[in-house]
C-alpha cells in the first residue's frame, strides 16, 4: 500500500510537471519570433539589426519569466489554489510571453505606419523643392535641382538646398507639407544646411 501511494504521488507530480512544462520551450520559440518581428517591424527608429533585435527580445522575455511570471503566478493561485506554486508561475509566464507577441506586433505596426508616413512626407517635400527650383531658380541652380539636400526643420516643415557655381552660396527653399500640395517659399539665407545648422560650441 505504501508503494502504491508513493507511485500515485509520483504520477501526480509528473503530471503537474508535464502540464506546466511549457514556459521555457515557449520562451525559446517566442524570443526567436519576437526578434525577427522587431527586426522587420522596429519598435523605434528606422531599423533594428537582427542580432540587436534578438538580444532585446531575449532581455525583455527573460524579465517576464524571471520577475513577472512568479508575481502573476501568485495572483493565479488565489483563483486556483489547487495549482502548485511552480506550475502557477509556469502557466502565468507562458501566457505573458504569448501576450508579449501581440504587444510587440502592435507597437511595431503602429511605428511602421509612422515611419512610412514620415518617409512619404519627406519624399513629397523633396519633390516639391526640386520642382520649385527647376522652374523658378536661376539656371546654374536649376541644373542641380535633383541634388536637393533636405533638412527637417520640425513638424511638417523642411529646408531644401542646392549648390551653385560658388560652393559658399546655395539656393534654399522652405517647404511646408502641412498643406496639399506642399507650399514652397524662397529662403533668404544662402548657407547650406550643413553650415546653417552646424552646432556651435
Amino acid at each position: 500500500m505504501q508503494r502504491a501511494g508513493f507511485d500515485r504521488a509520483g504520477w501526480t507530480r509528473l503530471r503537474w510537471r508535464l502540464r506546466g512544462a511549457w514556459m521555457w520551450p515557449t520562451f525559446l520559440v517566442v524570443t526567436a519570433g519576437d526578434g525577427a518581428m522587431i527586426h522587420a517591424l522596429p519598435l523605434a527608429g528606422a531599423a533594428t539589426p537582427l542580432v540587436s533585435a534578438l538580444l532585446l527580445a531575449g532581455f525583455i522575455n527573460l524579465f517576464v519569466v524571471a520577475v513577472l511570471a512568479p508575481t502573476c503566478g501568485r495572483l493565479l493561485r488565489r483563483r486556483r489554489p489547487d495549482l502548485p506554486k511552480p506550475i502557477a508561475a509556469n502557466y502565468a509566464g507562458t501566457a505573458l510571453l504569448i501576450v508579449g507577441v501581440g504587444v510587440f506586433l502592435t507597437v511595431g505596426l503602429i511605428h511602421h505606419v509612422d515611419v512610412t508616413a514620415s518617409a512619404r512626407e519627406r519624399a513629397d517635400a523633396r519633390f516639391a523643392a526640386m520642382l520649385y527650383i527647376a522652374h523658378n531658380a536661376p539656371a546654374p541652380f536649376a541644373l542641380n535641382a535633383r541634388r536637393v539636400d533636405l533638412h527637417n526643420l520640425g513638424t511638417h516643415e523642411f529646408r531644401g538646398c542646392v549648390p551653385g557655381p560658388d560652393p559658399q552660396r546655395w539656393l534654399c527653399v522652405i517647404v511646408s507639407t502641412a498643406q496639399s500640395p506642399p507650399g514652397v517659399t524662397r529662403d533668404s539665407s544662402t548657407q547650406s544646411n550643413e553650415e546653417e545648422f552646424r552646432p556651435s560650441f
